[in-house]
């Protein structure tokens, strides 16, 4: 064998390890689908703004008069997938109608039950999904208060974490659900395996290791060719 030959089957060597090594990474960097929980998620909107993810619980946020907050059951994997309620946060068209009192403010409120696929074995949703409602409560009042005046009952755990609205569910609280559940009722939002979490996506792995290789064959080719 010549050394030209000699170094390119070096080359395509050292390409093709290089591909099965990453293809090994990119299976460790693909973790299985992890469960997902099922539970009242809980959103905001200030001045009529797009729904944001909440960062504080409804029984410590204090939304101002002209806010809208709203509440979703759904199963989710992480608070980047999870889902929105399905009724934008309206606040004229739910509020509208009600004048502001002294020593009080408005708040409307979006509740979002969900659907079948997101409902925990053995219960149904209310046969009407969406409710939406305008709180007229003191001006230091929660989201939970404001939630209070639109949808009772509510249903809380011993860590105060809200588990039923309007009396649905009418058991547990925020329960891991299977794999096949999480990944059908809600896909996650993420364009990649390692999208928010830190670490390379698994697009970006299978890339480098598919551009390795071409750029291992196209040394061994050249070589040949000198």
């Amino acid at each position: 064998m010549t050394l030209a030959r000699r170094n390119g089957a070096r080359v395509a060597g050292a390409a093709a390890g290089a591909l099965l090594t990453l293809t090994g990474v990119v299976a460790a960097a693909a973790p299985a689908q992890a469960a997902g929980y099922r539970y009242w998620s809980f959103w905001e909107s200030a001045g009529g703004k797009p729904w944001a993810y909440a960062t504080q619980g409804p029984a410590t946020a204090r939304p101002a008069d002209g806010d809208a907050i709203g509440f979703r059951f759904a199963i989710s994997n992480g608070t980047n997938d999870t889902s929105q309620p399905t009724v934008t946060p309206d606040f004229p068209g739910i509020c509208g109608g009600v004048a502001k009192k002294d020593g009080t403010k408005r708040v409307a409120v979006v509740v979002d039950f969900g659907g079948p696929a997101d409902a925990p074995p053995g219960e149904t949703p209310p046969e009407k999904l969406i409710k939406v409602g305008c709180a007229q409560v003191r001006e230091d009042a929660t989201g939970a208060e404001a939630l209070a005046a639109v949808a009772k009952p509510l249903r809380y755990d011993s860590a105060a974490m809200l588990c039923g609205i309007g009396g649905y569910p009418a058991r547990g609280c925020g329960e891991p659900v299977g794999d096949q559940a999480a990944a059908s009722a809600a896909p996650s939002a993420s364009a990649s395996a390692g999208e928010g979490g830190g670490g390379p996506s698994l697009g970006v792995l299978v890339g480098g290791a598919a551009v390795l290789a071409l750029g291992g064959a196209a040394v061994w080719k050249a070589r040949r060719r000198g």
